[in-house]
């Protein structure tokens, strides 16, 4: 199959992780790159010989040579950014969460659905092994009856080491609950259906720019399973995610992103160990050439957004 060339909006720590994903896969070329750092496209450039720069991201859009574009700025620019792709009528992967807000997503996944290009989110979690056999666990009635889904979230610091930049420390658009809770979000409405009744009891500390330092909420599955969701930042342990869902057979916990574990009154079970995150870059060459493919379109991530407001409290949740 011929190479699809792929454009790059974005070269932060995220977009620089998919950049190498896509550089080392056999059917996509990355051709163009797009960044006003330019310290970050020099950077770049050195791993990615020949390939084309722009300082301004509409130079890339129109570029020719690209098929599909990779929009891996931060939350607020995805809506103005990816308008502009779709206008274009360029396959589009964006990162998560969609949008920056309600309106913005319902737009962005309107104009994807009238464009009728391949657009995608950029959650790995759907391609794992762990996410995968978690489901296949509950659809087999391996648990029981659910009874409850449970996701923790601690951070010692956040943002964490690898992620300082003021953005995702800012109120506006950063903070755990729009960095991680997407990610759970998507995994518990793909697996179980929609969320609906949403109470969220936010902390904030007193720099009024500054993002969440913790979260209390409640939402319900449509059968009225309770989903609860407690998270906490600057607290004296390492970081822990677990995604818990109890049933009464038992109760499968997925931990730190990749580690599955089955317990039940006969003891404890290690499904599956992590391991990398595989498939999203081939689905999306399937779905460019016209096959069936897997993805998290902006449609589900507009479902997501839903979501997320309401953990916000924001309106149109």
């Amino acid at each position: 199959m011929k190479d699809i060339n792929i454009g790059i909006i974005g070269l932060g720590a995220i977009g620089e992780r998919l950049l190498k994903q896509f550089n080392a896969h056999a059917a996509t070329t990355i051709t163009a790159i797009s960044d006003v750092n330019e310290q970050r496209i020099a950077e770049m450039q050195e791993l990615l010989p020949g390939v084309r720069t722009y300082s301004d991201y509409h130079d890339l859009i129109t570029d020719e040579t690209v098929d599909v574009v990779y929009v891996a700025v931060p939350p607020k620019l995805h809506h103005p950014i990816a308008l502009a792709v779709l206008e274009a009528g360029k396959h589009i992967l964006c990162e998560k969460p969609l949008a920056n807000s309600y309106q913005e997503a319902e737009e962005m996944q309107e104009k994807a659905k009238s464009v009728g290009v391949v657009n995608a989110i950029n959650f790995p979690l759907p391609y794992s092994n762990s996410a995968q056999q978690l489901a296949d666990q509950i659809q087999s009635g391996r648990i029981g009856e659910i009874k409850r889904i449970e996701l923790t979230m601690q951070f010692p610091e956040w943002p964490r080491a690898w992620q300082q930049n003021d953005w995702i420390a800012g109120r506006e658009q950063g903070g755990f609950i729009r960095e991680i809770t997407p990610h759970f979000i998507q995994l518990t409405q793909r697996v179980f259906g929609s969320i609906s009744n949403i109470q969220s009891f936010i902390d904030f500390p007193e720099n009024e720019e500054a993002c969440e330092t913790g979260v209390i909420a409640r939402m319900e599955l449509k059968d009225s399973t309770p989903i609860l969701i407690n998270g906490l930042s600057s607290i004296g342990k390492k970081e822990e995610l677990a995604y818990r869902v109890y049933g009464d057979k038992g109760v499968i916990s997925l931990l730190n992103w990749g580690q599955l574990i089955l317990t039940s009154k006969e003891g404890e079970e290690v499904l599956t160990e992590r391991q990398p995150y595989p498939g999203l870059i081939d689905e999306l060459v399937k779905a460019v050439a016209g096959e069936r493919a897997s993805l998290v379109t902006f449609e589900e991530g507009f479902a997501v957004q839903q979501v997320l407001e309401g953990l916000l409290g924001k309106q149109n949740a």
